[in-house]
């Protein structure tokens, strides 16, 4: 991409940057809360391409000078410092200009969001369960690692340890955005606890992962929706487990059950098991745009088809397989303990080499 066109596409944000940020302060707007929350959310989104746009503008004009200077300049002090800073800059405005064409790409409008995590046991019986058990482990001190917040609204444990399903919400900052690439099929190689004849057995748990809608992005008609209380079950102590505190929302039209147990209050188990019907209600149409990504992206067939396999863990050999991009390390044991970045960049690069590839930048 030619200079000109890539200073003619940064004009184009900057204007649109300049016209969110007087809009932002117009009191109307501000009144309007939808429209306020939603050009926010586009001047944060806008406003890396702005710093880009005038970096990338700096380093063109001290290029410039720079070669004014080798022409016109006597002084070989001068000139050779010209010389070494023209260099260096001629060395750094390739690097900006990827970063710019992957900032010119439309981001998905849901990767700044929170997220529904959703881990359960599969194919493989109890193996299954403690597998989806060992996920959560990885997740949970992932999440820690990236400063997120888990807070889990939904458990069924196994009956040798694990979890048949576990539900949580994720918060914190880019969290969809990072965590998408883990929906499928998690396929785990080992040999189980319960394995007399020493045999590698093979088990799966299936991970969704939803971007988490708010108030603005689904509105709930009330008179949809049943709630049930019931008594929660599990971990808590007395005042859970004698106490009508669980709550079970069931929206009519469309069937979907919500439940969650996590807290001893009644209103703040529903405040989540809303917050979960909303994000469910919410993916039954963001589903349409993921399945249309899917079809062009074979990084996105993780959230495009939720039933493909897209990872093997294989404790025999210590390997741990990502097949969408058939990247393979041999440190399962670190990736267990929730060192899974180097697979989510992995994947992020593909999918960036793909957008570019698919993009008229």
């Amino acid at each position: 991409m030619s200079e000109n066109v890539i200073l003619s596409k940064l004009e184009g944000v900057r204007l649109k940057f300049e016209e969110v940020s007087q809009q932002i302060t117009d009191p109307a707007v501000i009144a309007d809360m939808k429209r306020f929350v939603k050009l926010n959310k586009e001047y944060r989104e806008l406003e890396p391409i702005v710093a880009a746009c005038n970096d990338y503008k700096n380093k063109l004009s001290n290029i410039e000078t720079n070669k004014a200077i080798l022409a016109e300049e006597k002084d070989e002090e001068l000139r050779e410092m010209a010389k070494m800073e023209l260099e260096e800059l001629e060395k750094e405005l390739p690097e900006l200009e990827e970063k710019i064409k992957l900032l010119l790409l439309p981001a998905d409008p849901e990767d700044s969001k929170n997220a529904i995590l959703e881990i359960r046991a599969g194919t493989g019986g109890d193996e299954a369960s403690i597998f989806a058990g060992d996920l959560y482990r990885m997740y949970t001190r992932y999440c820690e690692s990236k400063g997120w917040k888990i807070s889990v609204t939904s458990i069924s444990e196994g009956t040798v340890g694990g979890f048949k399903e576990i539900v949580m919400e994720v918060t914190g900052e880019g969290v969809y955005g990072t965590l998408k690439y883990e929906s499928g099929v998690h396929r785990v190689q080992r040999i189980p606890k319960t394995e007399t004849q020493g045999r590698v057995h093979t088990s799966a748990a299936t991970v969704a992962v939803l971007p988490e809608a708010d108030e603005f992005d689904v509105e709930l008609n009330m008179n949809d929706i049943r709630k049930d209380t019931f008594c929660s079950s599990g971990p808590g102590g007395q005042s859970v487990n004698t106490t009508y505190s669980a709550i079970r929302l069931t929206h009519i039209p469309s069937g979907i059950v919500v439940q969650c147990q996590d807290e001893k209050s009644q209103i703040k188990n529903f405040e989540k098991a809303l917050v979960e019907l909303r994000t469910r209600l919410y993916n039954l149409e963001y589903q349409k745009f993921i399945d249309e990504i899917a079809k062009k992206r074979k990084t996105m067939v993780s959230t495009g088809d939720r039933s493909a396999k897209i990872r093997t863990y294989n404790y025999p050999q210590g390997r741990v397989t990502d097949h969408r991009i058939n990247y393979t390390v041999y440190n399962l044991p670190s990736i267990m303990d929730g060192n899974i970045q180097e697979f989510i960049d992995q994947l992020q690069m593909a999918e960036n080499a793909e957008r570019l590839k698919e993009s008229e930048i």
